[in-house]
């Protein structure tokens, strides 16, 4: 549907992947000795293209269900005596591993107050290292804000001996992250990769792998899995902090969506349409006399994420009028977030505008940074739909008056 804005939420499943499921399920139904071949051989293939995204060896990478238990696998395997750094506002999905393992052999957590809103910056990270500390983790986009986290700088302050732990489902196929700073990083496939459920990228570098137990490794994860004697010697890399096998379709949806994402350019070519239509959708509600939560963010610091409200206006009705208008989006409490994609048509724009008019009210557009006028930025093509004309984007902030304190996926 043209209207929807919501990929943040559920990236719905794209044509190739859905042809990859089918597929996939296909030679399930069979199962001859060559179709379970072939099954495994999609999840292989899935690596392979993870591992040429994120510039990494495919045996640094394995398949899990999802996010949430990506995480709890990292968190099962990093092991104590230290500290976890996890800053207040993650989403949930990235807190509640590091909490569940505190005190059963996983390192203390301690809760840090981002300085500017969500965010924690390489300065106040370097004033919140310790001795004791031996991780940080935080997500690649804020999955409110936006925010795209500086994960080379973040590092840089962490130095070697200390991991970067990077939940990277909110960025994964929307920008393009700074993946090669991240010494774990964890990315379901149902949101802008578009991939759906069950299949999710656990990157664990071979820099790193010697510090991270097969706390969750079961028999898919060992070398001799019918040994007589147990435990079994665990597989090299990623794979022995498998469980059991991954779903194979999932994993071949997965894998159709990263070769899908490569042949339309890769990340920084979808990122940037995404980004060019999300500044025309801000732009809209601006003229509708929005406040925008950039938190004082350039447009190339922010992701596929934008979010607004209208002061005046009860949220919970502009989110119905929204949806009444045919225009898809999500809130939470008085803040209602945007999230188009490169597949997202001009439509969408005219809807949500037509949307807003009821509460529209004269606005002078007071931001605290302007960057000039606005300048024409070129759109790169949507296979699907042809080359979009030239959009105009406006590359300032608004000023935020109120900063959210709740999580939200």
């Amino acid at each position: 549907m043209p209207g929807y804005l919501d990929h943040a939420r559920v990236g719905p499943l794209s044509r190739p992947a859905a042809r990859a499921l089918a597929g996939a399920n296909g030679l399930a139904t069979r199962m001859a000795p060559a179709d379970l071949d072939r099954l495994f051989a999609l999840g292989d293939a899935a690596r392979a293209s993870a591992a040429r995204l994120l510039d990494a060896r495919p045996h640094e990478l394995a398949l899990s269900p999802s996010t949430s238990n990506g995480l709890f696998t990292v968190a099962a395997a990093l092991q104590g005596p230290g500290t976890v750094l996890v800053p207040r506002g993650e989403f949930p999905a990235n807190v509640y591993p590091w909490l569940r393992f505190e005190g059963r052999g996983g390192p203390d957590v301690r809760l840090v107050e981002p300085d500017e809103g969500r965010h924690i910056t390489p300065e106040s990270l370097r004033r919140r290292l310790t001795p004791d500390v031996v991780a940080l983790t935080v997500s690649a986009v804020d999955s409110l804000t936006g925010h795209v986290a500086p994960l080379a700088a973040l590092k840089e302050v962490l130095g070697p001996h200390r991991l970067l732990i990077v939940d990277a489902i909110q960025g994964l196929g929307a920008v393009p992250l700074e993946a090669e700073a991240a010494d774990v990083l964890v990315s379901g496939g149902q949101k802008w990769l578009r991939a759906g459920w069950g299949a999710a990228l656990l990157l664990i570098r071979d820099r790193c792998a010697a510090r991270l137990a097969p706390g969750l490794g079961g028999w898919a994860g060992v070398a001799e899995p019918f040994a007589e004697r147990h435990p079994a010697p665990p597989l090299p890399g990623a794979a022995a902090h498998l469980a059991t096998n991954p779903d194979f379709p999932a994993a071949a949806a997965l894998g159709a969506a990263l070769d899908d994402l490569a042949g339309q350019g890769g990340p920084a070519a979808v990122g940037a349409r995404i980004r060019a239509t999300l500044a025309e959708l801000l732009d809209r509600a601006e003229r509708a006399g929005a406040e925008v939560l950039l938190n004082g963010r350039g447009p190339a610091e922010r992701a596929g994420i934008g979010t607004f409200r209208l002061p005046g206006h009860d949220p919970a009705a502009v989110h119905r009028a929204l949806e009444a208008a045919g225009v898809v989006t999500t809130r939470r409490g008085e803040w209602i977030r945007l999230s188009p994609h490169a597949s997202t048509p001009a439509a969408a724009t005219d809807l949500f505008a037509e949307a807003l008019a009821p509460f529209a009210r004269p606005t002078g557009r007071a931001r605290t940074a302007t960057a000039g006028p606005a300048t024409p930025e070129p759109v790169p093509p949507d296979p699907a739909s042809g080359t979009p004309p030239t959009r105009t984007t406006s590359p300032s902030s608004t000023t935020l008056t109120q900063e959210p304190t709740c999580p939200t996926t």
